[in-house]
């Protein structure tokens, strides 16, 4: 969804239409393909701002944001955060606080659908022309969010469960021009969000903890158990949480072997397009 593509169309504005090119894309956010599927699955294309929404209520979860964090910086669109449920967070300046932590760089903005102007904070971000993609998990209230801005119930909506976890109410991407001219894409939730070849995003969602390793002794400091490792130090010293680095090196990890099997398959489409050259070059068959 989001891709631009020239098209053939031999009569009516309205009639069949066959597709001649995908325009390169500007923007592009990638995950890891859901289950056990080695490859990547493009959830959106040619995107200028990513709404990260995540519920100020059940589903509040750092290190989650985090993870979309490096995925929406390296897509190449602007991530912002957008945190739903504002009306039932008992402690809304500690909750931004903690998200503010974690999000260096990035506006965060609360919404809320208990009274008209619940959704104010947003608009500001719907530049005519422009196309915004609404990402989070299940239940954090993207189509309310859609709605609200659209101004009607276009969209399904449902009630998170019993247990606190949301339920898909939206089956499929689906792209839509406000009255003001931006466009707004809501996705389905993702319940997994594998990292996939994100050195660039990790780079920028974590700049607090890279840019340390410039600090450390030693050039190669694995920032393991080396003298005068600076990220031990600011660990020791309560400048860098346990959590977070915990969560970065969890996320390079991934990211890691995400890049060998991303390598594996272009060398894989290498070989394939070689070998069809070489059939097509053989001598027709008389």
């Amino acid at each position: 969804m989001g891709d631009f593509v020239l098209i053939d169309r031999a009569d009516d504005a309205g009639g069949r239409a066959i597709i001649r090119h995908v325009v390169e894309r500007s923007s592009a956010f990638v995950r890891k393909a859901a289950g056990t599927a080695l490859g990547q699955q493009v959830v959106a294309a040619n995107i200028d701002t990513v709404f990260l929404c995540m519920s100020l209520e059940g589903d509040f979860n750092l290190r989650r944001l985090e993870r979309y964090l490096a995925l929406a910086w390296e897509s190449g669109a602007v991530p912002v955060v957008v945190l739903t449920k504002a009306d039932r967070c008992d402690n809304l300046p500690r909750r931004l606080w903690a998200v503010e932590s974690v999000a260096l760089g990035v506006d965060v903005v609360a919404v809320s659908s208990s009274d008209q102007d619940g959704y104010a904070n947003v608009l500001p971000y719907l530049v005519p022309g422009k196309t915004v993609a609404l990402l989070g998990s299940s239940g954090v209230g993207k189509s309310t969010l859609v709605n609200h801005l659209l101004g009607k119930n276009a969209f399904e909506t449902r009630e998170v469960g019993a247990d606190g976890r949301g339920r898909h109410a939206t089956t499929r991407r689906e792209l839509v021009l406000l009255p003001g001219g931006a466009l707004v894409m809501d996705t389905p939730g993702m319940r997994e969000l594998g990292m996939w070849d994100a050195s660039a995003g990790l780079e920028q969602g974590f700049a607090d903890v890279e840019r340390l390793f410039a600090s450390c002794r030693f050039s190669n400091c694995t920032h393991t158990s080396e003298p005068g490792c600076a990220v031990y130090e600011a660990l020791a010293q309560g400048e860098l949480s346990e959590r977070r680095w915990q969560a970065y090196r969890k996320l390079k990890t991934e990211e890691a072997f995400a890049g060998d099997k991303a390598s594996y398959l272009a060398e894989k489409e290498r070989k394939y397009k070689n070998i069809s050259k070489a059939i097509k070059q053989l001598p027709e068959k008389r």
